[in-house]
């Protein structure tokens, strides 16, 4: 098995994505993993998801509140113990400065070893899908909030008057990477992902549902695994003595 098949357990992760749904495609057999082990999780999901439907007679408002309870569901299925949902608009996401200042509000308020969130890098994921703008964007917002702002004592200095002080995050995992370096081998976690992908009916068939179990065939195919989830993992902090999944 390739060295670069991690086992690192961070006492707490955070995963930030644009869309409920998003995260169990990115990074659902890992947060099972890792709550399993004892970590404590938090989901924060940016937009509110109410622009993901054809129904002409589903209304943003509805869509909302469905959407976000789906979203409970398949979090409860993986473990997850922290939820956020921060209302921004779906399909309309930027990199804002406002989004930055929020996002990194999170990090302080909770605290993470490890942030999780997409590759801003990846526009392309195929020859027949073109990555969401609202996924670019939330992954260059998230970057930018882990380094330097939640970082740095002198930036936006409302989140101190609120009590929010500094944190540094210990390592980034961007999902879906257009260059992986890290593997999780999640073979014993893949139900789950299938159970947590199930729990978003409003969005999600069984033809895409096993796609994304496929997705993690052909991650472990390069780490020499059935199941992998894969990501470009970057390391900010020095990391404490790895603990091992066995």
């Amino acid at each position: 098995m390739p060295s670069n098949v991690y086992g690192y357990v961070p006492s707490r992760a955070m995963v930030v994505v644009a869309h409920p749904d998003d995260a169990e495609f990115m990074v659902a057999g890992t947060v099972a993993k890792w709550t399993q082990a004892g970590s404590e999780v938090t989901y924060v999901i940016i937009t509110k998801g109410d622009k993901g439907s054809d129904d002409p007679e589903m209304t943003p408002g509805r869509l909302t509140e469905i959407r976000e309870a789906e979203q409970r569901a398949a979090g409860a299925v993986l473990g997850v113990k922290n939820f956020e949902f921060m209302g921004y608009e779906d399909g309309y996401l930027q990199p804002t400065l406002e989004l930055r200042r929020d996002l990194a509000r999170l990090i302080r308020k909770y605290r993470p070893e490890v942030l999780v969130t997409f590759d801003p890098t990846n526009r392309i994921y195929s020859d027949t899908y073109v990555n969401h703008p609202d996924h670019r964007a939330a992954g260059d917002a998230a970057m930018d909030a882990v380094f330097p702002t939640a970082r740095d004592r002198l930036t936006f200095p409302e989140l101190l008057a609120e009590g929010f002080e500094p944190w540094k995050v210990r390592q980034l995992w961007l999902a879906h990477p257009t260059e992986a370096n890290t593997w999780v081998d999640v073979a014993e976690t893949i139900e789950l992902r299938r159970q947590a992908l199930r729990a978003h009916p409003s969005q999600l068939d069984e033809t895409t549902i096993e796609f994304a179990i496929q997705m993690c065939q052909w991650a472990g195919a390069q780490a020499e695994l059935p199941y992998a989830e894969a990501f470009r993992r970057i390391t900010l902090e020095e990391e404490p003595q790895p603990a091992k999944v066995e």
